[in-house]
């Protein structure tokens, strides 16, 4: 619904928004990027997955941790037409839960799944930016998730698809605002910044076209985070995903690196798993909304969940500052990870 509202502890707004600087689990969302395809680029898959991957499979799983983030106190799904059957998959556990009626989803356009459900796919998914995506896709989400799509991304919007610039997307995407859903942009690669800029700046009757920002940081990829406190200052909502690196700030995902590596130590020297410091670091940054879990089980959740009362002290905020590695070598190092 367009004007839903969360629990207190997490000082939400209008269409799902939650107030930079807010504190709980209410600023934890969960997303199903992960769990609702049997492939993906997250580490740890063969282990957390195995071999159970068929459609009813993920539909059992994505469902098992809906229902362990909503009674853990999380509220906000995201979900996109590109993950595998996430939207269908929400969308029949919503059908189940009539009375869990302050859920909040955002999901996202401008890919499409096209991995046929196969592991060794050649490609598992297709980026189209074009109008004749953001209608048919758009239609496609509101027939599965209604009312309760409160905010609708750009998948993946970058400078050089042009989708920031096109007048005619611009357009048909403020109807949909003007219809009550609100719309944002998803941004990855090495220029997240000035993506957001450029989202910034973009007008439609007078009024932005874009008011939620959905980035990739974490302690290892910072360089979007003044751009995201621009965009929280003008009363945007910011939502963090990929906080914990596809795994590299996960237990058992460290790749070798040194800033994963020291994160781990770091991690091991408050007595708490990697994830749990990479999350609460997240949450940590004053213009951050919200931000995601991608956990694929009732325990990863938890771990994550508990991320929300962590208070980190002073002397490891400032050596997690020194962790940041140069974004274009961060952005290579992510495109050639392998889907499993």
């Amino acid at each position: 619904m367009s004007e839903r509202f969360l629990p207190p502890d997490g000082a939400p707004g209008p269409n799902g928004l939650v107030s930079a600087g807010s504190t709980g689990v209410g600023r934890l969302g969960i997303g199903l990027a992960a769990v609702a395809r049997p492939a993906y680029i997250t580490a740890g898959r063969n282990r957390d997955l195995g071999a159970h991957r068929s459609v009813e499979d993920l539909r059992a799983r994505s469902r098992a941790v809906l229902d362990a983030a909503y009674a853990a106190g999380i509220r906000y799904v995201d979900v996109a037409r590109s993950y595998g059957r996430a939207e269908e998959f929400l969308a029949g556990w919503l059908a189940a839960h009539p009375t869990f009626d302050d859920v909040v989803v955002g999901s996202k356009w401008g890919y499409r799944y096209v991995g046929e459900w196969r592991l060794d796919a050649d490609v598992h998914e297709i980026k189209d930016h074009s109008l004749a995506a953001f209608e048919r896709q758009s239609e496609e989400s509101l027939a599965l998730l209604g009312e309760y799509l409160a905010i609708y991304h750009v998948h993946s919007a970058t400078l050089d698809t042009g989708v920031l610039t096109d007048v005619a997307v611009h357009e048909a995407m403020a109807r949909l605002r003007d219809s009550g859903t609100r719309i944002g942009i998803s941004t990855s690669g090495p220029a997240q910044a000035d993506a957001v800029r450029r989202a910034l700046g973009v007008q439609v009757g007078g009024l932005p076209l874009f008011t939620s920002f959905q980035a990739t940081w974490n302690v290892l990829e910072p360089s979007a985070g003044r751009a995201l406190a621009e965009a929280a200052a003008t009363g945007a909502g910011v939502i963090v995903k990929e906080p914990v690196a596809n795994g590299r700030l996960a237990p058992g995902g460290q790749d070798g690196s040194p800033g994963a590596a020291r994160a781990a130590e770091l991690a091991e020297g408050l007595g708490v798993p990697v994830d749990q410091l990479a999350i609460a670091a997240a949450l940590a940054q004053p213009w951050a909304g919200r931000v995601l879990s991608g956990a694929v089980d009732g325990e990863q959740l938890a771990s994550n969940v508990a991320a929300a009362a962590l208070q980190i002290p002073s002397d490891v905020a400032q050596e997690l500052a020194d962790l940041a590695e140069d974004p274009g070598s961060y952005w290579k190092a992510r495109s050639a990870r392998s889907w499993a």
